[in-house]
């Protein structure tokens, strides 16, 4: 069976004043906490930025890297979508989430090669969050996305949905602001 992860660092920070995804978290870029969380849990990943700093570093730590100036969420989703031909299972992973687990990433993969017909995302206590591990039945509903990302494509199939548990509410919280980077640096380091 196999899996793609896509990780989405394609946002243009405009709440966070710049390039988050290089922001230092704990002594290094936030973008290296994906990449560690993700490493060698899926056959293949590729890293969807718009960052050429992004981009050089991931490249330089042998990650495939699709740089791209494409407007839309909906967009970067297609084009990593191209890159998972014949895939089984495709993982879209944020890549501002800080303190997303590896154990939750190996979670989830295990939850998808037990039951690869559903759609898997992690949860704590009852509140789903990213990222979100999607069947081969879905990628073309995503495909064909003309705006917003894979919730819509989660709400039309609400009865697929099945989740893992996360570690923490934290886990699953995103940097929107330097604000968010701070507290949450705060929680990685308590």
């Amino acid at each position: 069976m196999t899996t793609v992860c896509i990780l989405m660092a394609s946002g243009l920070g405009r709440r966070f004043g710049g390039d988050k995804l290089m922001a230092e978290f704990c002594g290094e870029p936030m973008i290296c906490r994906a990449l560690a969380a993700t490493d060698g849990v899926f056959d293949r990943r590729v890293v969807l930025t718009r960052s050429a700093a992004a981009a050089k570093l991931c490249r330089d730590r042998g990650v495939p890297v699709l740089l791209h100036s494409e407007p839309r969420r909906c967009d970067a989703m297609r084009l990593g979508l191209t890159l998972a031909n014949g895939a089984d299972g495709v993982l879209f992973c944020p890549c501002d989430q800080p303190l997303l687990r590896r154990s939750t990433v190996q979670a989830l993969r295990a939850a998808f090669a037990a039951d690869p017909r559903s759609i898997w995302r992690p949860a704590w206590q009852g509140r789903p969050g990213a990222p979100v591990l999607f069947p081969r039945w879905a990628l073309g509903e995503l495909a064909a996305l003309q705006s917003g990302g894979g919730r819509q494509v989660m709400a039309r199939h609400p009865g697929a949905v099945r989740t893992v548990p996360a570690t923490s509410a934290a886990e699953l919280e995103d940097v929107d602001t330097q604000q968010d980077l701070a507290r949450l640096e705060r929680l990685a380091t308590d």
